[in-house]
């Protein structure tokens, strides 16, 4: 597998939202391994857009913010970073391929007691693979490079607080146009399974930031709402980039929300089971670690549920998309057992969920329900790609028509 050449830059850079009608987010979960699913999603989107604008449209050409958490940071770097012809050094079908390919060696397989010793005194993983593969395919590119917009959250463990590198945050924040390869090593130090992600950054007068940081999952696993955040902060300071709207006016907002899957109906918990559980037990139960999971998994209900409420109530909720497996089971609800099974699996998962019906959240339950006459995923995103393309065409349009 290798990065996607583009032979052609014919296709025009990613057009302002100041000449838009709509402000284009998407948002790519955390969940490591797993991160094939959302993979399999992007994959079919970029060949709907392909088919309506040509071989060289990139989902970086349509969206005016790509924000991703730890697996989903990687998954933004790889479809933002620039070659050296400036377009994106991965295609979205390159992004599943890659897990494979590297997977087991980014998450090597530990048996028996010497991995449950290790996992106590120490993280799961060392970490040196991923580090090295992340610094080589990202290389001295930097925050601002980025060929859209890009938002990934971390959190600095000294300072107690959310890092978010955000490319709209460089502008007043020189400090934080650190290396794309440290801000993808640090949004991916999930506690217990990598360790944390230290550097020194010196901006350009000289003066040095220290960052200390671990997985943006434990502030942002669905970082959906962190790419709102910003857009809607641009939006307050009446920045040159965007039309105006008003703060949350979510009608004007077009967002893709992709989930890496979770194991809600396996039910794999139970209050009596953890009732016995001690502090070993919340870190570390089979294959996973409880404690996190049930962050993570809490995290992304909220953002979901949160949005739904906003978009239903502004009647703009299809100008929402969330597509997320909730059905995983066994070690495809794991986020690092990489055999050739279950990389099979993910990738079958991922191919799976584009028929499954197009669900949203039941604001009564809280459980994601097939809406009726809206058809499969699959069905869904065509019709976003039509209104992605639909709105770069028109930004296009109104860009010469000024000039």
């Amino acid at each position: 597998m290798s990065p996607s050449s583009s032979s052609s830059l014919k296709k025009k850079k990613h057009q302002s939202p100041v000449d838009g009608r709509l402000i284009t987010i998407l948002s790519i979960d955390g969940g490591g391994i797993r991160g094939i699913i959302p993979a399999k999603i992007l994959e079919f989107l970029e060949s709907e857009l392909q088919k309506l604008d040509g071989e060289d449209a990139r989902i970086a050409d349509y969206f005016d913010v790509i924000v991703g958490t730890s697996t989903g940071g990687l998954v933004t770097a790889m479809l933002t970073a620039p070659d050296a012809d400036n377009r994106p050094i991965y295609a979205a079908k390159d992004i599943a391929p890659f897990y494979v390919e590297h997977g087991p060696k980014i998450f090597p397989k530990r048996c028996g007691l010497l991995g449950w010793v290790a996992a106590l005194v120490g993280p799961k993983y060392n970490g040196k693979y991923l580090h090295k593969l992340i610094r080589e395919i990202l290389g001295q590119t930097r925050l601002h490079h980025a060929l859209t917009n890009v938002v990934i959250p971390s959190f600095d463990i000294k300072l107690m607080q959310p890092t978010i590198f955000s490319s709209y945050e460089v502008k007043n924040m020189g400090y934080k146009d650190v290396l794309l390869s440290d801000v993808c090593i640090a949004t991916s130090a999930a506690p217990t399974y990598f360790p944390p992600h230290s550097f020194t950054h010196k901006d350009d007068s000289g003066q040095s930031w220290d960052f200390n940081l671990i997985d943006g999952g434990v502030a942002a696993n669905n970082p959906t709402l962190v790419a709102v955040r910003e857009v809607t902060k641009e939006v307050v300071s009446r920045s040159e980039d965007f039309f105006p709207i008003q703060p949350l006016e979510f009608a004007k907002l077009l967002v893709i929300s992709l989930g890496t899957g979770s194991a809600k109906q396996e039910e794999k918990y139970t209050a009596e089971m953890a009732s016995k559980w001690g502090v070993v037990s919340w870190l570390l139960h089979g294959n996973s670690t409880p404690i996190i999971d049930i962050y993570n998994q809490a995290s992304t209900d909220m953002v979901d549920y949160f949005l739904s409420v906003i978009f239903q109530a502004q009647t703009s909720q299809l100008n929402y998309l969330r597509i997320q497996a909730e059905n995983l089971t066994g070690d495809s609800s794991s986020v690092d057992v990489t055999t050739e099974e279950n990389l099979k699996d993910l990738v079958g998962i991922g191919e799976a969920l584009l028929h499954s019906p197009f669900s949203r959240v039941n604001l009564q339950t809280g459980n994601s329900e097939p809406v009726a006459g809206e058809g499969t995923n699959q069905d869904v995103l065509i019709k976003f790609a039509k209104m992605l393309s639909d709105e770069q065409k028109f930004r296009q349009s109104k860009s010469q028509h000024k000039n």
